[in-house]
């Protein structure tokens, strides 16, 4: 499975981004699956729902399945965050994963940069930023592209990673 993180503060426009890029990705005929980062505690269940009311019991994991779709909940209790790389190898095998979040993480990233959200860049620092999507022309080399081109930069991905049209890199857990 080939990755690429969408990196960037919060507030820069990841998530739309992210929203325009995967409809061009599936439209190349790739098999596109996604990891995102929170940084607080979040919840997927709804409380007093059973499988709420099954975690709060103290099931280390619920899978919720219908014949749509499946959610698997993992609780860590007193367990430390997994990293990204034990994340992956749950993850059903695919083209791509994009990685929402993980700015500092050594894989390769597109960096998001909004100049109103009045954060530092990651690129001049970080050696993994392949590309920027940004509202404004940076002083670099690297390819720039503009905050809602999700077209362009999904391009990029396909070229930069040399992804093939439904070819499946690698298995789960290989």
């Amino acid at each position: 499975m080939k990755t690429i993180a969408i990196a960037g503060y919060s507030g820069s426009g990841k998530t739309t981004l992210i929203e325009k890029v995967i409809p061009a990705l599936v439209a190349e005929g790739l098999k596109v699956s996604l990891i995102k980062h929170a940084h607080h505690e979040f919840d997927i269940d709804q409380p007093g729902k059973d499988s709420w009311r099954h975690r709060e019991a103290g099931a280390s994991e619920v899978m919720v399945a219908s014949r749509r779709r499946w959610a698997l909940m993992h609780e860590l209790r007193d367990e430390a965050e997994p990293a990204l790389e034990t994340l992956l190898t749950q993850m059903s095998p695919c083209d791509l994963v994009l990685v929402e979040g993980w700015k500092f993480n050594a894989l390769p990233k597109i960096e998001v940069h909004r100049k109103l959200a009045g954060k530092p860049l990651l690129f001049p620092d970080d050696r993994n930023v392949v590309a920027i999507a940004t509202d404004e022309s940076l002083a670099t080399d690297l390819p720039q592209f503009a905050l809602d081109d999700g077209v362009a930069v999904a391009q990029f991905i396909v070229r930069h990673l040399a992804l093939r049209r439904g070819s499946l890199h690698m298995v789960k857990g290989a």
